[in-house]
């Protein structure tokens, strides 16, 4: 379970963001606060994984409150929610090694994908024993062409983490799996999901079919290419 602080200091935009947090899986609101001192107490009372973290708030800055949240929990992660795109603000934040910079106003599929990412990782992360290099450039998204000369380039909207999660849970369901069914198992929106299989499709990893029920409409169901 992931469990994420919101710093926002406009309790609507706070709002909207853990409603969008509640339709993910593996994924727990703690508190909502929206000053830099509550996130201090908050982050000080509670066990907390994910920060959304605004930049400007009433009583102090995202850059000057990240060391202060790291000195209490130094593996805290942070998202920059903000409206904020002044080179020296940004650059500062993305020195600080934040996990994701989102610009308001938020678009609710850019805000999941970020969302899944970082889960993707943390499973990633978690599930390794001992690192090696190619382990680490996928978790870095480091592409090694050298040693990879075959691996083509993934498009724009396309991004290799989440289309590696995808792929595995596609190998693991000999029954297949709908778009919706993909987007629970990788905590994005359906869109998204639909977005990843119909792209294994086009580079023949994955094959396609229209399932039958009682009543409705059919659904389209994928699968895992096995002749590829």
């Amino acid at each position: 379970m992931i469990r994420v602080l919101i710093v926002e200091d406009d309790f609507r935009i706070a709002g909207i963001h853990e409603g969008f947090l509640g339709e993910l899986p593996g994924v727990e609101v703690v508190g909502k606060v929206l000053t830099g001192s509550e996130a201090v107490k908050a982050v000080q009372e509670q066990a907390v994984n994910l920060v959304l973290l605004d930049v400007y708030m009433p009583d102090t800055t995202g850059v000057e409150l990240i060391p202060k949240l790291r000195m209490i929990r130094p593996e805290l992660d942070f998202i920059i929610i903000s409206a904020a795109v002044e080179h020296d603000i940004v650059s500062r934040l993305l020195n600080q090694g934040v996990t994701d910079y989102i610009i308001k106003p938020v678009k609710k599929e850019r805000f999941i994908e970020a969302i899944a990412r970082y889960k993707m990782k943390r499973e990633r992360i978690g599930g390794v024993s001992d690192f090696d290099q190619a382990v680490l450039d996928r978790l870095l998204g480091v592409s090694v062409e050298a040693e990879q000369p075959a691996q083509a380039q993934t498009p724009k909207g396309i991004d290799p983490l989440t289309l590696d999660k995808v792929r595995d849970t596609l190998q693991q369901l000999d029954a297949g799996i709908t778009a919706e069914e993909m987007g629970e198992q990788i905590g994005a929106s359906r869109t998204t999901a639909r977005r990843y299989l119909e792209y294994l499709i086009s580079e023949s990893e994955a094959i396609a079919d229209l399932e039958y029920g009682a009543v409705g409409r059919p659904e389209r169901k994928y699968f895992i290419n096995k002749n590829s």
